[in-house]
């Protein structure tokens, strides 16, 4: 609730500058209050579903997500924006299902880890089936392209994997495979090359490919210790792009400064330490790994942004959950935040 209380402050703070262009200084903020309200309505269904429900149909809504990622390439039915596929168009709103499969993979790992046991230990039989199962997922979402996804989501599926009991060697090998599965995809893109050059030394070329990296660091500088004020950014008027969207937490750093940025830290750092607590506690092993992955989910992609935003990760195109502006991952990350208080829920009452 805090999280996404201080999103709404700086969508409202960091979005007017953008939305003049459409005639309506608040448009973006309209538009978010609305994905809140069906975010937190998403959360409220979460809180009351019925896990071992979930647990039955988790294989039927997994293909149901895998459907959704072919649609984008339907003319007519898919979006393209700034050359990527990633969207369905819905009219009103769009729609983009590499969120939504984020969720029904780690469900439906979930559901694979429990039943395994302690085959997990074995390759063949045991580890095997998972990686294709994230394997085919990842390729999917890399041809969009959105590798920064792809990367979200293997590192979500490593974390449940070792959470399950998987061998420390084996989870070496996959480790070091898919770092270098990183290193190829970045150097075998032009984009992404550029992208990773811009990254190593963004100052050689501030008013092309580094020109990110450089607006975000001088926007997170000029912050100081306590901030410019709420409103008081100068990054926003059309020098740091995606002010209000993937590079927010920069904007934020400007206006509430290093005291701010650090309170962000620290909520998701609570969120994480809460979430892990209830599925080292919960006693269904569905369930912990579930809710396990769902919070390495987040987290992960929190890490991710805070990286590229201060400079040391490459640009990814990953919003920051429950602050950034968004119509898809803000409903998702609720749904799920829904989803992790049904199952401490459960456990509260077993407990009792």
């Amino acid at each position: 609730m805090a999280l996404n209380a201080l999103g709404a402050i700086m969508v409202f703070s960091a979005s007017p500058t953008m939305a003049l262009k459409l005639g309506d200084s608040y448009f973006y903020l309209k538009r978010h209050i609305l994905y809140l309200l069906l975010g937190f309505s998403a959360m409220y269904l979460g809180a009351r579903l019925d896990l071992k429900a979930v647990k039955k149909w988790s294989g039927l809504l997994l293909i149901i997500s895998v459907c959704l990622l072919f649609l984008v390439y339907i003319p007519g039915v898919g979006q393209r924006i700034s050359g990527a596929a990633r969207w369905i168009n819905l009219l009103i709103i769009s729609f983009q299902p590499s969120e939504l499969i984020k969720f029904t993979v780690v469900v439906f790992l979930a559901r694979m880890l429990a039943a395994s046991g302690q085959r997990i230990k074995k390759f063949l039989f045991g580890l095997l089936p998972p990686l294709l199962l994230v394997g085919v997922v990842c390729a999917l979402i890399v041809s969009q392209p959105d590798l920064g996804t792809a990367i979200a989501i293997a590192a979500t599926s490593f974390i449940m994997i070792f959470t399950a009991g998987a061998e420390l060697w084996h989870l070496g090998i996959l480790g070091l495979a898919g770092l270098a599965g990183v290193i190829a995809l970045s150097l075998s893109s032009p984009y992404r090359l550029r992208r990773l050059m811009a990254f190593i030394d963004p100052w050689q070329d501030p008013q092309g490919v580094g020109f990110h990296i450089v607006q975000s660091l001088l926007a997170v500088g000029s912050g100081g210790l306590f901030g410019l004020g709420l409103g008081a950014s100068r990054q926003k008027f059309f020098y740091l792009p995606q002010q209000f969207t993937d590079f927010i937490f920069a904007i934020l750093c400007e206006e509430l400064g290093f005291i701010g940025g650090t309170a962000v830290i620290a909520l998701f750092l609570l969120f994480a330490l809460r979430g892990f607590r209830i599925a080292m506690t919960v006693s269904d092993r569905f369930c912990s790994l579930m809710v396990t992955g769902l919070v390495s989910w987040l987290i992960i992609q929190a890490l991710i942004n805070l990286m590229v935003v201060l400079g040391l990760l490459p640009t990814t195109g990953i919003p920051l959950p429950f602050i950034s502006y968004g119509g898809t991952a803000t409903i998702i990350n609720l749904f799920a935040s829904g989803v992790i208080l049904r199952v401490s829920a459960e456990r509260e009452a077993v407990e009792r």
